[in-house]
């Protein structure tokens, strides 16, 4: 399961750093599935769905910082527990009911991004 960033965000910016996977991002922001992963070019997702990864994507939330759900992996396979949960002062960083993945999804995803 992916992580959410709650509206209760202040904007403090504790997670962003601690993302493995570099999923975080400050509200507004473009993101590619490149940044701060082994992926590069075009290519096919854990789902089969093609890909081009440098190519900016639409911000998830416009006015907090956001976790994107296809970068996020709980950071299993990176620490014990999700890294922006443990840092949040307000506690909202929360589990994603909308995106729920076992951990050998996440493995595998961990495993995607960081060819």
């Amino acid at each position: 399961m992916a992580i959410i960033i709650t509206d209760e965000c202040i904007n403090c910016g504790a997670c962003e750093p601690e993302c493995p996977n570099n999923a975080i991002y400050e509200g507004g922001a473009e993101w590619r599935y490149s940044d701060g992963t082994g992926l590069k070019g075009i290519l096919k997702d854990l789902e089969g769905k093609e890909i081009d990864t440098d190519k900016d994507q639409e911000p998830v939330d416009m006015d907090v910082y956001f976790i994107v759900p296809d970068k996020c992996t709980e950071c299993v396979g990176f620490h014990d527990e999700p890294q922006c949960a443990a840092v949040c002062p307000v506690d909202c960083c929360i589990p994603d009911v909308n995106h729920v993945e076992d951990e050998d999804k996440l493995l595998a995803k961990k495993d995607f991004l960081h060819v």
